[in-house]
């Protein structure tokens, strides 16, 4: 397994329990984001959305984004740490 692989695994160990988790719970909240995001794209695509419905969501993604930044340095991870290995399925999130 090379090492790259072995990062984006979740081992969970006891000495680790904590940041483990966060990052679980963080991958979550990433793939949420990137399919808000999308769906946000998509919708100011095709005009659905006032100017202000468009400013309230964009500022929303970029509050979420600023606070996942915070929390991914406060237990050192990685944009990338999130991204868990599937095995054969690939890697859990997509690339932007």
């Amino acid at each position: 397994m090379t090492a790259e692989a072995r990062r984006n695994r979740l081992d969970l160990e006891p000495d680790t329990v904590e940041r483990d988790l966060v990052k679980l719970v963080l991958t979550v909240v990433e793939l949420l984001r990137q399919l808000m995001e999308r769906q946000a794209v998509r919708r100011f695509d095709t005009g659905e959305l006032t100017e202000e419905q468009e400013e309230r969501i964009g500022l929303t993604l970029m509050l979420l984004e600023d606070r996942m930044a915070e929390l991914r340095e406060r237990y050192g991870l990685r944009p990338e740490d999130l991204n868990l290995d599937l095995g054969p399925l690939g890697p859990l999130l997509p690339r932007e």
